[in-house]
């Protein structure tokens, strides 16, 4: 992923009103530092472009219990997206925000680790997913937001045979 950045050089990154002497001087490393890729060169019109396509990865992850899809639930909602500005180290945040069918749901970690891996796999860019549970949505809402957005606890997930079968069910696309 990051490579695609380190393979521009400094002039591809500067724009004729910006480019300078002194910019040149700086060193590619600090001109790629300085400048974040737009979403139009990652390939979207604009944030509500993003948002849009992640939806559309979202809508199709099916429910660990039912034969439904997450939208059919509307455990997943295209008002539930949320694209931020990019970080200092030119990453893109957003924030998906789910809501559990009842508020002691017991498969809401499975839901989101679904969430989060089908993301991670559709999308080839670098972006910095942050994955909650609608707000009062959910008994235990804390813990869960604190599992499915902590690396090693993901990770860990994934090594599991069992989960990883029931994950990659869940998310897989309908032929």
């Amino acid at each position: 992923m990051l490579s695609f950045f380190r393979k521009k050089t400094s002039e591809d990154l500067t724009t004729p009103s910006t480019a300078s002497s002194s910019s040149t001087e700086m060193g590619t490393e600090a001109a790629e530092v300085a400048l974040s890729p737009s979403l139009s060169q990652l390939g979207y019109r604009s944030a509500q472009d993003l948002k849009e396509t992640i939806y559309d990865f979202l809508r199709t992850i099916r429910d660990p219990e039912k034969p439904n899809t997450l939208e059919d639930l509307k455990v997943v909602y295209e008002e539930g997206i949320f694209v931020q500005q990019p970080t200092d180290g030119n990453v893109y945040v957003v924030r998906i925000e789910f809501n559990p069918t009842v508020p002691h749901c017991s498969l809401a970690t499975l839901i989101g680790l679904c969430i989060r891996i089908k993301v991670q796999r559709s999308l080839n860019h670098n972006l910095k997913l942050d994955i909650y549970i609608k707000k009062g949505a959910h008994s235990t809402e804390e813990e869960i937001n604190k599992q499915i957005n902590d690396k090693e606890r993901i990770a860990a997930a994934m090594e599991n045979p069992n989960l990883r079968k029931l994950v990659e069910d869940c998310i897989q696309e309908e032929d």
